[in-house]
């Protein structure tokens, strides 16, 4: 397949291109991380631009598109909420409309965050209540494609794994941290289902070829705490664990609200696609096999600086 990924540079669009480019022919578009690798062919444009989406798509050509761009930090979009709109539901909008008329598969990235966290595990089904700007603009960004194209695919995460910067994930947050024997804090009333962002690539790849459509949640078949996701970190790498201070949220100081419990089921994706997500043990062993194997720098390596 010819497959379009946006947002190379981020810790999603970098792990996708890599996980693919051995089976399909990929482009992968940032607009802020020039790249050089063999594996894929690396375009630099930034989306926003008039004419880019059109443009991109028709020198690409591609049969699936996969949207990870976004602007992913909670707090920036609190500052700059017009911003967040743009990158985070205009943006989407704007690419279905194009990727539909042209005939590819869209495979659309939202999050787990369109939830307010007050119910004990969320499905498909659950009306979603997003708490901060960011979880609003896509939550509107994920009701955005699916109505300009019916036939995508918006796939809630959350995800774990090696960036191009080193510090995009929560997992890099605790390795940086405890490697240099810093003195960090975890929360323990915050909840959520990680999956190790090379195992959702194979997860994506499987349902765009089954041909799924719609709403689904591509998360870990388990939930943690954050606190305990850096405790688990800390013992796989040997780090000392007590160099995680437990805390509640509420004692972070964050600029925007956080939702506590993100638990979302995964029974219809075990369904449709006949695939259990894995658990988190098994992504955070691979997760550390990844570090042995010196990937991080395979990653890294894509940005040029």
């Amino acid at each position: 397949m010819r497959i379009l990924i946006t947002g190379t540079g981020g810790l999603l669009g970098s792990n996708l291109a890599l996980e693919a480019a051995s089976n399909h022919t990929v482009f992968g578009v940032d607009r802020s991380c020039p790249q050089k690798t063999t594996a894929f062919t690396p375009l630099v444009a930034d989306l926003l631009d008039p004419g880019a989406v059109e443009s991109i798509l028709d020198d690409t050509q591609p049969d699936w598109v996969i949207h990870c761009a976004a602007q992913a930090n909670v707090d920036a979009c609190e500052h700059d909420p017009e911003n967040a709109r743009e990158l985070n539901t205009e943006l989407p909008r704007k690419l279905a409309r194009h990727v539909a008329r042209g005939g590819a598969r869209l495979l659309h990235v939202s999050t787990d965050a369109v939830f307010d966290g007050h119910k004990d595990e969320y499905t498909e089904d659950d009306l979603p209540n997003p708490v901060n700007v960011y979880a609003q603009t896509k939550l509107a960004g994920e009701n955005a494609v699916l109505e300009a194209a019916p036939d995508a695919i918006v796939a809630r995460i959350n995800i774990f794994g090696w960036s191009p910067t080193g510090k995009r994930s929560l997992a890099e947050f605790f390795f940086n941290n405890l490697a240099a024997g810093n003195q960090i804090k975890g929360f323990t009333d915050v909840f959520f289902c990680p999956v190790l962002v090379n195992d959702i690539a194979d997860l994506f790849y499987q349902m765009l070829a089954k041909g799924l459509r719609g709403l689904y949640h591509v998360v870990s078949s388990e939930n943690v705490s954050k606190y305990d996701f850096g405790i688990a970190i800390a013992r796989k790498f040997d780090f000392d664990p007590e160099l995680i201070t437990p805390i509640s949220v509420t004692q972070a100081g964050l600029q925007a609200v956080r939702s506590p419990n993100l638990t979302l089921q995964v029974d219809k994706l075990i369904n449709d696609l006949g695939v259990v997500p894995p658990a988190l043990s098994p992504g955070i062993e691979r997760f550390y096999t990844l570090y042995q194997q010196d990937y991080p720098q395979v990653v890294r390596s894509l940005c040029l600086e």
